[in-house]
């Protein structure tokens, strides 16, 4: 009896749409459930979610991400950590406005020495003869040999006047200047006779060291001289053409600071950026996320119970 009374209140609330579904489910004549595209179309009508299938679409929509400069949730610095950080930033942005005074400075050296050269009679036409560059050193300045006009009688170390007078006129330039130096000689690769005792190293160490007197002598304080090298044929201007007569020269370089006086660089304290500037801070916990909208809808053929 309870199946009975079951029974006829499920007709009773039965549609007849519905009624007509289950009579052709039962039906063995009845081979298809449904020849609706959405939805079951069959019994108790089912849910669909787009009207041409099961699902609107394959792709779930993109937010896009908003800029933050923040870290996410928990990785906050600690206020010691961060100040270090700032102070770091300070060191390096002093240290980098120091090297551009120093650049700045060898620029004008450099500009210097050439108007004095072009500009003094005696000493014109040696321009062809002096070569300035930057190294990662420092500023280079050479004193190169040229088919025709030597610095160095050949073989000797007794350098003739011209090259002392081109000299002394680049000691007078940099001698304000507080960085320290280092002089070196290079030979070609045109060998002494065998069985000779004296060699290129000598020859280049000599030459290394005349020049050395002639700065000292023009003023230089002697504590700015970092060392004195004879390099002999070992490292060339023209490594293509090693009996080139270029490559026979005296280097003056004027070494950066950093390297001389690294300690100068590390004791630098820079301006700090203020306290909201380069710090870190924690970001905001992420508004929870709603039921994306527009993307699923209910068919004609939900189903209510009373």
């Amino acid at each position: 009896m309870m199946a009975f009374f079951l029974l006829l209140w499920l007709l009773n609330v039965t549609t007849d749409e519905q009624k007509n579904a289950i009579s052709n489910y039962f039906d063995p004549t009845h081979p298809k459930v449904s020849t609706a595209e959405s939805g079951a179309g069959g019994v108790l009508g089912g849910l669909t979610m787009a009207p041409k299938g099961s699902m609107a679409s394959m792709q779930q929509p993109v937010t896009p991400p908003i800029a933050s400069r923040t870290k996410p949730a928990g990785s906050q610095l600690s206020p010691s950590q961060a100040d270090k950080n700032k102070k770091n930033e300070a060191k390096e942005r002093a240290k980098e406005k120091k090297r551009q005074e120093e650049q700045k400075k060898f620029d004008e050296a450099a500009q210097k020495i050439k108007q004095a050269i072009q500009q003094s009679p005696e000493l014109a036409q040696l321009a062809k003869n002096l070569i300035i560059d930057m190294t990662p050193e420092g500023l280079r300045i050479q004193i190169v040999d040229q088919d025709g006009e030597p610095m160095f009688p050949s073989g000797s170390a007794q350098m003739f006047d011209k090259t002392k007078q081109l000299m002394e006129k680049i000691s007078e330039i940099i001698k304000p200047m507080p960085n320290e130096i280092s002089v070196r000689g290079h030979t070609d690769s045109v060998p002494y006779g065998p069985g000779a005792s004296y060699t290129n190293w000598e020859l280049s160490a000599d030459r290394a060291n005349a020049s050395r007197r002639v700065i000292l002598g023009s003023g230089l304080p002697s504590e700015r001289l970092n060392n004195v090298v004879g390099k002999a044929d070992t490292e060339h201007l023209f490594a293509d053409d090693p009996k080139d007569a270029r490559n026979r020269r005296i280097s003056i370089i004027l070494l950066k600071e950093e390297l001389t006086n690294p300690e100068s660089y590390e004791n630098l304290e820079g301006e700090e950026l203020p306290d909201d500037e380069g710090m870190e801070t924690e970001a905001p916990d992420a508004a929870p996320a709603g039921p994306p909208v527009g993307t699923f809808r209910r068919t004609p053929g939900k189903v209510e119970f009373p």
